[in-house]
């Protein structure tokens, strides 16, 4: 918190050279970390404990928009739902794909040296009102893997135990983090029910999980030889990871909300705590990440309008640059109307200009936060607010945009589709993005889980099938690569690549119509015996034809 405290400082100039009616916001900038303190101590505990209406005046603060960083920390969802995920030790093979899927930060991971957890469960029982009991539940959640315990010790390390922990103030029981367990076939979470008193130990669940996570509290960071470079959702592990604290007001399992915590992830801990700003653009990030006074970003942020973040990114990167912070990464985070609608020709004259900017568009399809109307992001017969399924009209009538495809034509650029399901791959797109020396979109495939009619856990699941169905195929475009189109670009990580469909392991085909199916936006295409109607026919004919554009321009037909 302190250390994004300290960008807002650097980020204000001089107090003398401010006229006089900004001398106030001066002030409260400059003396920051008192500002954080107090913030913290009067209007978040105001808001918690549901007073502040009554009780706060405004303030300077206020009037500017300005919330410090971290405060949605200390924001409790508890009691939001009645299950909560539990992690089973024997399962686990520490493959910290549960912690990047959270979109919450309600799942995190560490890897210590066996004598280490011995001796810290031990100081922290020590402390507790019923030791054996807390030494007992501490213990459980270590486990014996042969990425963290075996392989370390074949290079002559003390082996680790790799614990994983869930905090309940965080979690809102979307279960995606069991899902994508489950769907890697290892079974290493389940829901359990937050019960009032459990069998055995008398104590309630929500105390359970709570007095665990004091005990993570207290353990040290992962040590850095412990962290495979190769696997990258060992990111998470890292000292500047978590520059998304959680108790953001995203629904439960928000497909949006992981793709952001990763890309922080990634930035901090390969470029340092503060290494990075953003602008974000009018939308549902902005909304639940500065739902006041609970802000869940380390990192300085800034919210533009609708249309103009990229604009605004341009203003901020030639300052940056004029004060001598050149490496400093600058991210535009902004969703489908932001990038593919009404912000698109700010979007393309920055990718244009050259700028050192980085975009990271959340692809729903679907305009969220405004009630769920259709974009041109949105696919052939999706049912939305505006593109309703009826007798005349059947869903959306227009062809999906390829913004991937268009900002390729840009030439100079960086460009990749990605989905944070495909952990690898959005890891190291976000890692190239940063290293690239000019403009880079990231676009994301991040699934709504009311506006797609999929459930909380799903975001993960559907956003693979998306990508093995052919909906939204991944690719990297890198102008590094060599001079032609064919060199530049990656279709790396979609499965059969030179085929048009991909197949099951039984042989049936995964195509479009196989991930329109398990989607309520598409329900009324699919009559009472599953026949599909010519509408949807004939967007899955038009997602055939853009895998084959996009395997002509990779070379590959």
């Amino acid at each position: 918190m302190r250390e994004a405290a300290d960008v807002l400082v650097k980020e204000a100039g001089q107090p003398k050279e401010l006229h006089e009616g900004e001398l106030a916001l001066a002030e409260l900038v400059f003396d920051t970390e008192a500002y954080v303190d107090d913030f913290n101590r009067s209007v978040v505990a105001a808001y918690r404990r549901g007073v502040a209406d009554a009780e706060l005046p405004a303030d300077a603060g206020v009037a500017r928009s300005i919330i410090p960083p971290g405060t949605a920390s200390v924001r409790d969802f508890s009691h939001l739902a009645p299950q909560i995920p539990e992690f089973i030790r024997e399962a686990c093979v520490g493959c910290m794909t549960c912690v990047s899927a959270c979109p919450d930060t309600a799942i995190l991971g560490v890897a210590l040296p066996e004598s280490k957890v011995a001796g810290a469960v031990e100081d922290f029982a020590a402390t507790e009102p019923d030791p054996a009991l807390a030494a007992a539940t501490a213990g459980t959640h270590f486990a014996h893997t042969t990425k963290y315990a075996e392989v370390p010790a074949r290079k002559g390390l003390e082996p680790a135990s790799f614990g994983i922990f869930v905090d309940p103030r965080h979690c809102k029981g979307c279960a995606a983090c069991v899902d994508v367990c489950h769907e890697l076939g290892y079974d290493a979470l389940r829901m359990i029910d937050k019960v009032p008193v459990e069998e055995g130990t008398g104590e309630a669940t929500l105390d359970r999980f709570a007095r665990d996570m004091r005990f993570f509290r207290t353990l040290p960071l992962t040590p850095p030889e412990y962290r495979n470079e190769k696997a990258l959702a060992d990111l998470m592990l890292g000292e500047h990871a978590l520059g998304y604290v959680g108790g953001a007001g995203s629904c439960a399992g928000c497909g949006e909300a992981t793709a952001i915590r990763m890309l922080v992830a990634a930035t901090r801990q390969v470029h340092g705590p503060e290494s990075m700003g953003i602008v974000a653009a009018t939308g549902c990030n902005t909304v639940y990440g500065s739902t006041y006074p609970f802000n869940p970003f380390l990192v300085p942020w800034t919210n533009s309008l609708f249309e103009n973040a990229p604009a605004d990114a341009l203003g901020i990167r030639e300052r940056w640059d004029q004060a001598g912070h050149p490496g400093r990464r600058l991210w535009v985070l902004g969703g489908d109307g932001a990038m593919y609608d009404i912000g698109f020709q700010s979007l393309s004259r920055m990718v244009a200009a050259g700028a050192d900017i980085k975009v990271l568009v959340l692809d729903t399809g679907v305009y969220s936060n405004t009630g769920g109307q259709a974009s041109t992001a949105s696919f052939g017969g999706q049912v939305t607010k505006l593109s309703a399924f009826g007798a005349e009209l059947r869903g959306r009538s227009e062809r999906r945009k390829e913004l991937g495809r268009i900002l390729v034509a840009h030439g100079e650029a960086y460009v990749a589709q990605t989905t944070p399901a495909h952990v690898n791959h959005f890891y190291r797109a976000i890692m190239e993005a940063n290293a690239y020396p000019g403009p880079a979109v990231i676009i994301a495939y991040t699934p709504c889980q009311p506006e797609h009619g999929i459930g909380d856990e799903a975001a993960m699941r559907q956003a693979k099938l998306a990508v093995d169905s052919r909906a939204f195929p991944l690719f990297t475009y890198d102008p590094r690569r060599g001079e032609s189109i064919a060199q530049r670009l990656s279709l790396t990580g979609n499965p059969a690549t030179r085929d048009d469909w991909a197949k099951n392991p039984d042989g049936s085909v995964v195509d479009f119509l196989a991930f329109a199916r398990t989607e309520g936006r598409f329900a009324p295409h699919f009559g009472a015996e599953g026949a599909p109607t010519a509408e949807i026919l004939a967007t899955q004919a038009d997602r055939l034809a853009n895998w084959r554009t996009l395997q002509e321009l990779a070379g590959l037909r």
